[in-house]
């Protein structure tokens, strides 16, 4: 598969119109990249997103030919047609087929991916929660990324974001899937890709505290009574001294 894939980045046909916003010197710096496309013949599929600093404002259906926004509420302040879109990449496909057929191009290396799963918040049994599977150094960008819930595939909660481009020209991808934590579920991310000799199943389960044994439970209570003990018996000691040691001051000073 790896052999029939060309991609050619939006850096080499279309510059990204990318913008650092740094007005007020006190303030860090922001990056935002306008209309990144990549177009493979792989598929062929190609995406087109906005970014801004490295997270998607919104990425354009190819197929449905609409604007999906990361968030619906960016779509109350902007707009964004499609058709833009949809013409560079045509142009993307037009100059790859050009590029392919004057050059002695070679296959792209597969890059491994690296896998993380995390909560989107602590975890509370009985309490909705997120889990997240971050899939960072993608490339080429070919994935697929499910999920299982006791090992079984999961079809419904969950969803991804776009490719979000990295540095390094390598990619990174989201997926979210929306869970109710139980002390007898666990779940794995799928990851299958081209730099993978076998899907990647990476696991996770919430770690809940085992609870004391009744032994456990009782050399505490014995503990903390025993210091309890102590306390009164040390405090009583110190309280007599006390007394002691004023009334023998004041029987000197009679003197």
């Amino acid at each position: 598969k790896s052999s029939s894939l060309v991609t050619l980045f939006n850096e080499v046909l279309f510059s990204p119109f990318v913008v650092h916003l740094h007005a007020d010197p006190d303030l860090a710096d922001h990056v935002a990249s306008y209309g990144l496309n990549v177009y493979q013949s792989y598929g062929p599929s190609g995406y087109f997103t906005h970014e801004f600093d490295g997270d998607e404002e919104f990425y354009v259906d190819l197929e449905k030919k609409e604007t999906v926004w990361r968030l619906p509420l960016f779509s109350e302040f902007t707009s964004f047609d499609p058709q833009g879109a949809l013409r560079n990449i045509a142009t993307l496909k037009h100059n790859l087929n050009i590029v392919t057929k004057r050059s002695n191009n070679t296959a792209a290396v597969n890059q491994v991916p690296e896998v993380t799963v995390f909560s989107k918040s602590p975890v509370i049994l009985g309490q909705p929660n997120t889990l997240i599977c971050h899939v960072d150094s993608i490339f080429p960008p070919v994935i697929n990324i499910t999920w299982l819930k006791n090992g079984h595939s999961v079809t419904e909660g969950f969803s991804e974001t776009s490719f979000l481009s990295r540095n390094d020209h390598s990619f990174l991808k989201i997926s979210y899937l929306t869970f109710l934590p139980s002390d007898d579920d666990f779940y794995d991310c799928k990851v299958e890709h081209w730099g993978l000799d076998k899907p990647l199943l990476k696991h996770w389960e919430p770690e809940i505290p085992a609870p004391m044994s009744e032994l456990t439970e009782t050399v505490v209570c014995a503990l903390g009574l025993i210091v309890g003990l102590v306390g009164i018996v040390v405090g009583t000691v110190l309280l007599i001294r006390g007394l002691r040691s004023g009334g023998l001051s004041r029987h000197q000073g009679s003197l």
